[in-house]
């Protein structure tokens, strides 16, 4: 599928699904690439934290293609480059706060210098082969989010990124009516627009709004005052830095996402009034009522500052009277997670505020109000729907129709969409998948390591070791091993049975790997009768001169 006089668009990551966002622009035998995040795993993964995007089809064509355009700083939208950019061997398009996010991902990866990283001022332009970008700044809840005006020799597309519509911004700017109109007026064939809050009837509401609720639950408190927010939302951590100057309290961050955004946003212009924050001892020798404590793991993450303070393994501490106070939305699936962290502060006596309780938090993606106001200002002549499952897709598909837009388009990663010359439609079908991170390894998300570990955690395992002679007898028992099947307290009793069970199976100086199998499956038979489960057996032939 190489591109020719016309204009492709093939989502790589993000269409069906919420995160992992990858898209591609094809057009006269050249590729684009707007961002390339990542999403994190759930337990249908275990040991796995990272799920990254399968790019073997622009790696076959990496040669085509002119660049990656990165539209902010999230993980989902820049996350898998210091994972994935060295191999496409091409360079990195960023406004400043966001390459400066991609610059200390590529230095942990000891990528610096290797992955040719560009800073394109907010406003600025670029020429990548047919194509010719701008960016464009929009709200969101993170510096410097940006939409992309793609020009190109057969229309121009206009790709929001993630964004809302935000009248007073406590960091960034307001999006530009007349930008956006402008951009109308000079013709757009496609709005490939953000799909995530389609169903909200309302709009998102400004980041301003959150300090008078946030500020009211802070004069409330007795204690402590712990705030959890996503780290990247540097707006809202100006707003907790303010609401901790107006009621006297010294601030704490816990969390080295917080530290790196901080320390990036600083260096960008950003947060410039932050309050110099306290380190944990102070925090903790200081009256409470003096102390606020910014904190990651709003989300339920184990391993994150919040998780281990409300288990008691961090050198913060909360106690009755305390205060947590969730500053954001809860993303789908991590809610088993995020309600055993608050049971564990329940536990320890401190009082819990959510969105629910109190105005603490906007969401930064557009409602359909806000979408139809896009809509008006960009006057498309076609709607892609990205960012979000089918569900998602379809509905601002049908939002979109109804509302004058003369074409929308429901696709889903993998699908090639032609969208000129001539009516967009689906033309081809290109593979995607998934890739996982485990530890410094990538592997293929249903590949045969992570099957393994769902089979192990499902069943368990039993190992075989078979002690065999040079003349092919056996020199002993069967050395069975089991790890986590349900025998418990009858352990000892399944391993005889099932060294029984081995040793029966065993074929003196029979075809060795016919005998593997024999042994494999009398002990699985025998687990199984045992405990109703199947577990993985592995059999060894260990030679025994």
């Amino acid at each position: 599928m190489i591109p020719g006089e016309e204009l492709l668009f093939v989502a790589l990551g993000g269409s069906g699904e919420i995160g992992m966002n990858v898209n591609l622009y094809g057009c006269r035998g050249q590729w684009l690439m707007v961002d390339l995040g990542l999403t994190f795993a759930d337990p249908s993964y275990p040991g796995i934290d990272l799920i990254l995007p399968d790019l073997e089809f622009i790696e076959k064509q990496q040669d085509r293609l002119t660049g990656i355009v990165l539209t902010h700083g999230h993980e989902d939208h820049i996350g898998a480059l210091p994972y994935l950019a060295e191999e496409l061997k091409v360079p990195l398009y960023a406004t400043p706060f966001t390459a400066g996010l991609i610059a200390g991902k590529l230095e942990e990866e000891g990528l610096t210098g290797q992955v040719k990283l560009n800073v394109v001022e907010r406003g600025g332009s670029i020429e990548l082969g047919p194509f010719r970008v701008s960016f464009v700044a929009l709200s969101h809840s993170i510096p410097e989010g940006n939409g992309v005006l793609i020009e190109t020799p057969f229309g121009n597309v206009f790709h929001t990124g993630d964004w809302k519509i935000d009248e007073t911004p406590v960091i960034g700017e307001a999006p530009s009516v007349e930008a956006l109109t402008s951009i109308g007026d000079r013709g757009v064939l496609a709005l490939v627009c953000d799909s995530t809050n389609v169903f909200q009837d309302k709009p998102s509401g400004s980041e301003e709004s959150v300090h008078a609720g946030l500020l009211a639950k802070t004069l409330e408190a007795k204690g402590r005052v712990l705030v959890t927010t996503f780290a990247s939302n540097a707006a809202r951590l100006q707003t907790i830095g303010r609401v901790a100057r107006e009621t006297g309290r010294q601030l704490c961050i816990a969390g080295r996402s917080l530290d790196r955004i901080l320390r990036v946003a600083q260096s960008t212009g950003y947060l410039k009034d932050f309050p110099p924050p306290i380190g944990f001892d102070e925090a903790m020798r200081l009256p409470k009522r003096e102390v606020m404590i910014i904190a990651t793991g709003g989300q339920g993450e184990p391993r994150a500052a919040l998780g281990r303070i409300a288990s008691g393994t961090h050198d913060l501490k909360l106690s009755e009277g305390d205060t947590v106070i969730f500053s954001s939305r809860v993303i789908p699936g991590n809610e088993v997670s995020i309600g055993r962290i608050m049971n564990q502060l329940s536990d320890l006596g401190v009082r819990i505020v959510t969105e629910r309780q109190a105005h603490v938090h906007v969401s930064g993606h557009p409602g359909r109000p806000e979408l139809i106001e896009m809509y008006n200002w960009v006057r498309p002549q076609i709607v892609v729907p990205v960012h979000g499952e089918t569900r998602h897709l379809a509905e601002q598909a049908r939002v979109a129709i109804g509302h004058g837009i003369p074409q929308a388009v429901v696709q889903k990663n993998g699908d090639v969409i032609r969208l000129a010359p001539g009516d967009p439609k689906k033309v081809d079908e290109v593979r995607v998948g998934q890739l996982v991170l485990d530890g410094d390894v990538i592997l293929p998300a249903d590949g045969q390591t992570v099957n393994e570990r769902r089979r192990i955690g499902f069943s368990g395992l039993i190992t075989v070791a078979v002690p065999v002679g040079s003349n092919g007898e056996l020199t002993g028992a069967p050395l069975v091993r089991p790890f986590g099947v349900p025998v418990e307290e009858d352990r000892d009793d399944f391993v005889a049975d099932a060294t029984d069970a081995a040793t029966k199976a065993f074929t003196p100086r029979g075809d060795e790997e016919k005998v593997r199998e024999a042994v494999r499956l009398a002990v699985r038979r025998c687990a199984t009768l045992w405990t109703g489960k199947k577990p993985l057996v592995e059999v060894t032939m260990m030679q025994v001169a």
